[in-house]
């Protein structure tokens, strides 16, 4: 078998079948490898009129069907599985070939990979993939990390599969050196968890407190997906909301069981801005209401806690609160975003990755799970000041803020006062109200770590250090 393939997909589940056809559709020779090849037959009898594949049965005729350099996209599982079919492949591959890791890896693990690699020679790229299976195969979002020349060699054809924002942009971009890639997905998938989140407390909102129906409420996202909202997410919403279920004639969202699962992305991005010192907290609150929802008997046991006395809007009252709710979604919207473009830079800043936002923005514009209208302003936001420290310190978002704060504050009231839970909405607003307040009381908190712990303070009128000696004179000593 000689070198006549331009790429090679191991792993050829959903993900990496769907990945292999989209690069066989685009005019590109593909080598296919699975552990079992039977699945590695299925796709070429099933999809071998899509373009042309090269099958391979083992390591050594994949890597055999090769062009050099050779590009050798892995699509298992995250973690040791991973690990394993790098050490199986890397010792038969050349220096100057690239290893493309496709899956959802914590990008610790990608610059560790990266770092072993690299010293023997091998590129190692690190690629988030976002878009699901549909966007495997028509076009996804990909956020590669790795080497400049890793990109030289691979990015033309990432180019080529990615999707296509509306002026004709690919959805892929050189993120940055060893984990800049993976990480810029891990917070792709944080803001999701908080884009998820929000929409979810706007539609218990609406039906709690609004009275509507879930097919109401799906028409009421239709409506707010032409303007803008208009978002990949909302639109499915509008979707699942619409759908009846043929066993019960129910809707839908009525027998699905209420406990929502995660992969571990979205509590990574958590993780991680704990350690970067970076405030998250419409993302954490997402990753924690899901938590809460998995707790099945700390729910059951707690049914006899006491609540408000609950009173839906009357029917004339309704459409203007939902034009309220809409104002606080797209209000906390933009701060999840806010949220999540600031632990990027931090993490660039902490593994000198030099990543370039307005970048990351414009590739986000199509493919991805959080694909969104407002992502064209997002870009041309950072692409007009580079250096911006917030999202919020632009002029435009800014003002749309300040616009929709009465209503977002009257919504998250009226949930209160009712006793619908929204800690997404909730924890936004008070991120908002902490970056303008002109003084937080954690002046307090450092007086107390100073009478309990001696850990000192700074003060408002002088430089320096100080502790308080708290005794009966209180005496102040300079550290």
């Amino acid at each position: 078998m000689s070198g006549t393939a331009q790429i090679g997909v191991t792993g050829l589940a959903v993900m990496g079948r769907n990945l292999a056809r989209n690069f066989a559709r685009n005019g590109y020779t593909v080598a296919v490898h699975n552990r079992t090849t039977a699945k590695t037959d299925a796709l070429v009898e099933e999809f071998g009129d899509e373009g042309a594949f090269v099958a391979a049965r083992t390591p050594e005729e994949f890597v055999a069907a090769l062009e050099r350099p050779r590009r050798l996209v892995i699509m298992v599982k995250a973690g040791e599985p991973t690990d394993a079919v790098i050490q199986e492949f890397a010792p038969l591959l050349d220096e100057g070939d690239v290893i493309i890791d496709g899956g959802n890896a914590h990008f610790e693990d990608t610059r560790r990979r990266e770092k072993e690699l690299r010293g023997r020679g091998i590129h190692f790229v690190g690629a988030g993939i976002s878009g699901g299976e549909e966007g495997a195969l028509n076009g996804p979002s990909i956020m590669p990390g790795g080497s400049a020349e890793s990109y030289a060699s691979l990015g033309p054809m990432l180019e080529k599969i990615a999707a296509k924002a509306k002026d004709g942009t690919p959805c892929t971009t050189h993120i940055g050196p060893d984990g800049a890639g993976h990480f810029v997905k891990m917070v792709h998938n944080g803001i999701e968890y908080a884009d998820m989140q929000l929409i979810g407390e706007a539609y218990q909102l609406l039906r709690d407190v609004a009275g509507y129906s879930p097919a109401q409420i799906a028409d009421i996202f239709r409506t707010w997906n032409t303007g803008r909202l208009d978002s990949y997410l909302i639109e499915i919403t509008a979707e699942v909301l619409s759908h009846v279920d043929a066993a019960t004639g129910k809707p839908f969202v009525d027998v699905v069981l209420d406990r929502a699962e995660q992969k571990g992305t979205g509590r990574w991005t958590v993780q991680i801005a704990l350690d970067l010192g970076v405030p998250v907290s419409g993302i954490a609150e997402a990753v924690f209401a899901r938590s809460v929802s998995g707790h099945a008997d700390l729910r059951d046991a707690s049914r006899h806690l006491a609540g408000p006395t609950a009173r839906k809007l009357r029917e004339d009252e309704a459409p203007a609160f939902a034009d309220q709710v809409e104002q606080a979604l797209y209000a906390s919207k933009i701060v999840a975003y806010t949220q999540g473009f600031h632990e990027i830079t931090a993490g660039s800043e902490q593994y000198d990755w030099d990543i370039d936002l307005g970048k990351v923005a414009a590739i986000w514009r199509g493919g991805c799970i959080i694909r969104a209208a407002f992502l064209d302003r997002i870009t041309s936001a950072y692409e007009a000041q580079p250096d911006m420290p917030s999202l919020l310190s632009d002029k435009s978002f800014a003002e749309e803020i300040a616009a929709a704060q009465d209503d977002w504050r009257t919504v998250i009231a009226t949930a209160v006062a009712q006793g619908v839970p929204t800690p997404a909405f909730a924890a936004t607003l008070a991120y908002y109200d902490s970056l303008r307040a002109e003084r937080l009381p954690a002046a307090l908190t450092q007086g107390q770590r100073d009478y309990f712990g001696a850990h000192t303070y700074h003060r408002t009128d002088r430089e320096g250090t100080f502790h308080t000696l708290w005794g009966d004179d209180k005496s102040e000593v300079e550290n």
